[in-house]
């Protein structure tokens, strides 16, 4: 598609319509949006588990024309969800070359752009802007200054242009005139200094900025979204109540609801190619990672005002498959199976994404996160195997079995030893698992279930993962977990 160079071709094109003209970008945003509602379809396509609970939400926020401000925990979604907002605008928009505020060709309100149109008339150059160009966004923080925000004088492009400091040439635009019809999105918003926040007020209700030191009004065409963390209002800020006032929604994002969205949106963001070796994740691997974050959010020991961001999950896979990657290429194996022992392997990727309360710090994060995965396996193990009798295997390990399985075990090798537990290979079908398949396949499978035993406390693992029969089966859980804490000194401290 052609598009016009100069303002003259601008008049003589479909851009010449009145309604184009004039078009705000909020009625932009909403039409485009009612066209995207009547066509059907996802309006936000990557976004999962929003359909029934915040995209609604937006969807009215756009049709009413309102700024609006997404508020939620870390790992929410928020900017992604901001950002997707530009596909709601239309493919190219005109404005004037080389303006820094991307003036309307039609309604220009920069003085240079003024001045251009009324000397070179339909020569007037146009350039055009993409939806991307179109989004503009800061991360707030503490030392934002109105001048980033809304703009300030610039002696230095007084000087060079030869311009008096009260013209309006001087002018250094901030980023909110440099957002000029288009999308500004601030992130983190309770981290912007109060009296920052103030900087807001005029455009969010008059529609305009002023810029300091000049008595001048730009009235900007400027759709306002912000994000929040509501740790924040207490942690490191809050938003001012004008600035709530003039907010038209507040929308408040949550975590995957089931576990089926949870296993979506980590398999949607995992970056789980990897070139030159097929991979094969299992559903159960899946659902165990997935599980951690679902426990995690639960756990008592675990700061819920911080949450545990869905990236958790997402790196977890990311490190458990690269755990499986590093095991097949030193084994010369050419089929990548990550297995249970590989989640344990990826602790690094849970612990720092963990906010512990004082219970949990007193246990220290390795311990809770494996915590974590042992009851992760134990809740997936029950999907699977609740109502198969694998007391044959259990049997086994009392009569004096062990085996072996480290995490850089190669699969044949360990295939070998697994087949000496009786009834073991066997018992796998209800993972979908048939003797006719590859080799890494079985391992995984059969791990899965000595780890679901181990979970459940019907057999013993040792830190080395060498598993055995448990030392005292009839122990229910609370006595172990009384048994493995530090008991408190009751004597008299000798002295030095």
């Amino acid at each position: 598609m052609n598009l016009p160079p100069t303002l003259g071709d601008l008049r003589k094109s479909a851009f010449s319509e009145s309604r184009l003209r004039t078009r705000k970008t909020k009625d932009e945003l909403r039409e485009n949006l009612m066209a995207r509602l009547r066509a059907g379809g996802p309006i936000f396509p990557g976004i999962v588990g929003y359909e029934d609970t915040v995209v609604p939400q937006i969807i009215n926020a756009v049709l009413s024309r309102h700024n609006f401000i997404l508020l939620g925990l870390r790992g929410q979604a928020k900017s992604r969800i901001l950002r997707a907002l530009t596909a709601l605008l239309d493919p190219q928009m005109p404005y004037i070359a080389g303006c820094e505020i991307r003036d309307n060709p039609y309604e220009p309100i920069c003085k240079r752009c003024r001045t251009l149109i009324a000397e070179q008339g339909d020569k007037t150059p146009i350039a055009w802007l993409t939806p991307d160009e179109r989004y503009v966004e800061k991360l707030a923080t503490p030392d934002v200054t109105i001048g980033d925000l809304i703009g300030d004088i610039d002696p230095i492009k007084a000087a060079r242009g030869g311009h008096d400091l009260a013209s309006e040439l001087t002018v250094h635009y901030g980023l909110l005139p440099r957002a000029n019809r288009g999308i500004f999105a601030i992130n983190e918003l309770p981290d912007l200094a109060g009296k920052i926040q103030v900087g807001l007020f005029n455009i969010m209700q008059e529609g305009d900025v002023q810029i300091k030191g000049y008595p001048l009004r730009l009235p900007l065409d400027v759709a306002l979204v912000f994000s929040a963390n509501p740790e924040d209002y207490t942690a490191r800020g809050k938003i001012v109540t004008p600035l709530k006032d003039r907010i038209g929604s507040e929308i408040r994002t949550h975590y995957p609801g089931t576990l089926e969205e949870g296993i979506s949106i980590t398999e949607q963001e995992a970056w789980s190619r990897r070139d030159g070796m097929d991979l094969n994740i299992p559903k159960y691997v899946r659902e165990v990672v997935e599980r951690v974050a679902f426990l995690a959010r639960e756990d008592k020991k675990i700061d819920k005002r911080s949450g545990v961001s869905q990236r958790l999950p997402i790196s977890v896979l990311e490190n458990v498959i690269s755990n499986a990657e590093r095991r097949a290429l030193r084994n010369s194996e050419k089929l990548i199976v990550p297995r249970i022992g590989d989640i344990y392997a990826a602790l690094p990727s849970i612990t720092g994404k963990l906010e512990l309360e004082y219970e949990g710090e007193m246990k220290g994060a390795d311990h809770v996160a494996r915590e974590l995965i042992r009851v992760a396996v134990a809740k997936t193990f029950d999907d699977y195997f609740k109502d198969l009798n694998l007391q044959q295997v259990v049997q086994w390990f009392e009569l004096g079995g062990e085996i072996k399985l480290a995490d850089t075990a190669g699969a044949r090798e360990a295939l070998e030893g697994l087949k000496n537990i009786q009834g073991l290979t066997e018992k796998l079908a209800p993972v979908g698992i048939k003797s006719k398949d590859a080799t890494e396949v079985l391992v995984s499978a059969a791990e899965f279930v000595l780890e679901g035993l181990h979970a459940h406390r019907r057999i013993g693992r040792s830190e080395e993962r060498v598993f055995q029969a448990e030392k005292h089966p009839k122990r229910n859980e609370r006595q172990q977990e009384r048994e493995e804490e530090p008991t408190p000194f009751r004597g008299r401290r000798p002295y030095n």
